[in-house]
């Protein structure tokens, strides 16, 4: 059984249908990279996975449990949203620190209030020597006394990645973590996420980094006008996609993986030839700043 089964979830603004029915699967230790142009749909799919929007229609079942029914879904309490909602990890695009707490007091804030709130937790100790951590894990315990304003993008964003771990979710998602941040911060996030990969995290992902997840994640989703298009092993749907959408989309990616405008994607396509070649080539220049051999821990030599 998968760690994650959604099933049939639609969602609409008004009279607009964003989600259109997705269904997938998501098994424990893999990372799942959701890719696709704006506004089809990817960051409500995440925001409806973390209960920060009600799908219309469709199921989200995590460990075997129902989490979420729309048929059933007006009978559930705020309450038990909250502890559904714990289920899952959220990393922003834009950090939503909070400002008035330090880096260490923002990934030991949930804990803290989980574990008065409800049955009894681990104590208030146990809970900071987790943050310093995890704080550690990110390459920041020198800054665990520094407030998010003292911080760079960078730091900001891992500081959040290590608060969206705190409560250890099931899954951790990631909403376009770099979006936010230049391209030299942006390899220090990604290089993160990349360690997180390498110990069997289950992750999803939302990102325009088409080498990155191509590298990185086990699986890749295309989405596009709020359905699942296209779905397979990463390195197969951005080298060789199937569905003409998908190649039309990955064909805006030039070399370097970067986003083109349609003139210099055109000039660039007739230089480098085919779709998958030239984001193909460029993986190496890409991740430069921070690509080491990518090895699970379950992984064998051969």
């Amino acid at each position: 059984m998968a760690l994650l089964e959604v099933r049939d979830i639609r969602k609409y603004f008004g009279n607009v249908e964003v989600l259109k029915g997705i269904d997938f699967d998501l098994e424990e230790g893999e990372a799942i990279s959701i890719i696709g142009s704006s506004g089809s749909g990817k960051t409500t799919l995440l925001r409806c996975l973390n209960f920060l929007e009600t799908p219309d229609k469709g199921t989200i079942t995590v460990r075997g449990e129902r989490l979420f029914d729309a048929a059933a879904w007006k009978s559930v309490s705020e309450e038990q949203v909250r502890k559904k909602r714990m289920h899952f990890g959220m990393v922003f695009q834009s950090f939503n620190l909070f400002p008035q707490f330090t880096a260490l007091e923002n990934v030991t804030l949930a804990p803290l209030l989980a574990s008065k709130g409800g049955k009894a937790g681990p104590p208030e100790e146990e809970i900071r020597k987790r943050g310093m951590e995890l704080l550690g894990q990110m390459g920041l315990l020198d800054r665990k006394d520094n407030y998010p304003h003292q911080l760079s993008g960078g730091q900001q964003q891992r500081v959040a990645i290590a608060r969206a771990l705190a409560l250890k979710p099931d899954i951790l998602c990631f909403d376009e973590p770099t979006s936010a941040l230049d391209p030299e911060l942006t390899g220090e996030v990604l290089k993160v996420i990349r360690e997180l990969a390498k110990k069997n995290t289950t992750m999803i992902i939302v990102t325009h980094e088409m080498a990155f997840a191509r590298d990185v994640a086990d699986r890749v989703i295309f989405m596009d006008k709020g359905v699942v298009l296209e779905e397979g092993p990463a390195r197969e749907v951005i080298d060789n996609p199937k569905e003409e959408r998908t190649k039309q989309f990955l064909a805006g990616y030039n070399q370097k993986g970067e986003w083109q405008e349609p003139g210099a994607r055109e000039a660039s396509a007739s230089r480098q030839g085919t779709v998958g070649a030239h984001v193909h080539d460029g993986l190496s220049q890409r991740l430069r700043a921070y690509r080491r051999p990518f090895k699970k821990e379950n992984d064998k030599d051969e």
